[in-house]
């Protein structure tokens, strides 16, 4: 069915086959936008990226006892959290709980620049903590043990992790005279 004259497919059947073709595209289009998203694992169940930031002394005796003896799971507003596996490359000395907006633990840190001699501390379960609230998240500083520890919550967050970890280091971490 070749035009004559060119060899070129007649015209009926150029029209049609660009019609179909842009009905399929139509199609394609529609479809995919009324079938909705495909439900993606969230990227919160991979790995943990977390950003290093200095940690002078996370490889020291005390920050390795107490990574070692931090527990599998912690409790936060009556929900569960799981210990997460953190992206590489890891920070040293360092455990992240949950998916979402993860609590973060980190040893071996400098000195809070916030932790001065007028800085209101908290003690919780025979622990000293410095909160420097940021947004969205708090971070609580240990101030009275060998290394200081910072660990991150989220504003959703209940009190459980914070009293959880403070018993891990009350229970391996011997309490020290303040530093400023």
């Amino acid at each position: 069915m070749a035009d004559t004259d060119t060899g070129a497919p007649p015209k009926p059947l150029l029209i049609a086959a660009a019609c179909l073709a842009v009905l399929l595209a139509a199609g394609v289009a529609v479809f995919g936008l009324t079938r909705g998203a495909d439900p993606v694992t969230p990227a919160a169940d991979g790995p943990l990226p977390l950003v290093p930031i200095p940690a002078f002394q996370s490889g020291s005796p005390d920050c390795a006892k107490l990574i070692g003896a931090l527990p599998h799971e912690l409790t936060s507003s009556g929900n569960t959290l799981v210990r997460r596996k953190l992206a590489e490359p890891a920070p040293e000395a360092s455990v992240g709980w949950g998916t979402g907006e993860p609590v973060v633990l980190r040893c071996g840190l400098g000195k809070p620049p916030e932790l001065n001699p007028t800085s209101q501390l908290r003690t919780i379960n025979k622990v000293q903590w410095l909160q420097v609230q940021g947004e969205g998240t708090a971070t609580w500083f240990v101030v009275d043990r060998p290394v200081y520890t910072a660990l991150t919550v989220p504003d959703t967050a209940g009190t459980g992790p914070l009293q959880t970890v403070s018993d891990v280091i009350a229970a391996n971490l011997p309490a020290v005279p303040l530093r400023f």
